[in-house]
């Protein structure tokens, strides 16, 4: 009976035994296969392209040369981060107001188009820290005394590019007021009917006013006119926008920019274009 006792818990003890070490042994393996997973994961995660949307009528930011080549501020910019990233820059040519959409619709990977953040973008879109920070202004004809309040642009029109912030601000602050806000398609057809006469002022950003439209031939009878417009709906700065939950390629982009701050690039690319320091201030 004793011996029986015996037996019965010593093939109880082996029993434990096997059992123990075969599931210590399936935790081994299902560590190694984790790990083995993970730097699968990590070899196919490496980013190789990024396909970045940019309207092309807004100059510094982006432009195209005679010949069709795209330059300027933004694409400068896209091509340092994509060069730090070991990465393949893509540009695909869009209008401003048609990017979020088309961004949500995977046409492209990320907009570089002098974006800037708001409220209202941050619903639909992420984006990454912040890039820069241009100002916002009017530009009118020389010596109007023009300012940017509903009381001075009462009985005036104001040219905006559809779907910026500008054009929000225009039409949320100035057109309960009897200033009437046109939106165009373009910058450059914001600029051409500002020259004919069929605009009084445009509202756009500064530092694309002074060092575009205000250093060419036809921009020599206007200047940025009253104070710069500071206001929540205007945003804290421009960033690049992202599809939502994107977080791959935001953290890839964020560790980028750092480096290009820190290795002095940033630096180099804006001064090539701007008077003034346009990098955000800690």
């Amino acid at each position: 009976m004793v011996a029986g006792r015996y037996s019965a818990l010593f093939n109880i003890t082996i029993k434990e035994d096997y059992m123990a070490t075969h599931t210590l042994s399936r935790l081994r393996t299902a560590l190694i296969t984790a790990v083995v997973a993970s730097c699968a994961f990590g070899a196919q995660a490496k980013i190789e392209q990024v396909r970045f949307a940019v309207d092309p009528t807004y100059p510094p930011f982006e432009s195209k040369t005679p010949q069709g080549k795209l330059v300027g501020f933004d694409i400068d910019l896209g091509n340092a981060l994509c060069q730090q990233m070991q990465a393949k820059c893509v540009w695909v040519e869009s209008q401003f107001d048609g990017m979020i959409p088309a961004l949500k619709a995977r046409k492209f990977d990320a907009i570089l188009s002098d974006m800037g953040i708001t409220e209202e973008r941050l619903k639909q879109i992420d984006f990454t820290v912040p890039l820069y920070d241009t100002h916002t202004q009017l530009i009118a004809r020389k010596g109007s005394g023009l300012l940017p309040t509903a009381e001075s642009l009462k009985g005036k029109t104001v040219g905006v590019e559809q779907g910026t912030v500008q054009e929000r601000y225009a039409r949320a602050k100035w057109q309960p007021h009897g200033v009437t806000v046109v939106p165009y398609g373009d910058q450059a057809q914001v600029e051409s009917d500002l020259i004919s006469g069929r605009l009084d002022v445009v509202f756009t950003d500064a530092a694309q006013a002074a060092n575009g439209f205000l250093k060419h031939p036809q921009g020599k009878d206007f200047e940025l006119a009253g104070p710069i417009v500071q206001d929540p709906i205007i945003g804290p700065g421009t960033a690049i926008g992202l599809r939502k939950g994107d977080a791959e390629l935001k953290t890839a982009l964020d560790n980028a920019f750092a480096e290009i701050k820190k290795n002095g690039t940033f630096d180099k690319i804006q001064k090539q274009y701007f008077a003034t320091d346009i990098s955000i201030q800690q």
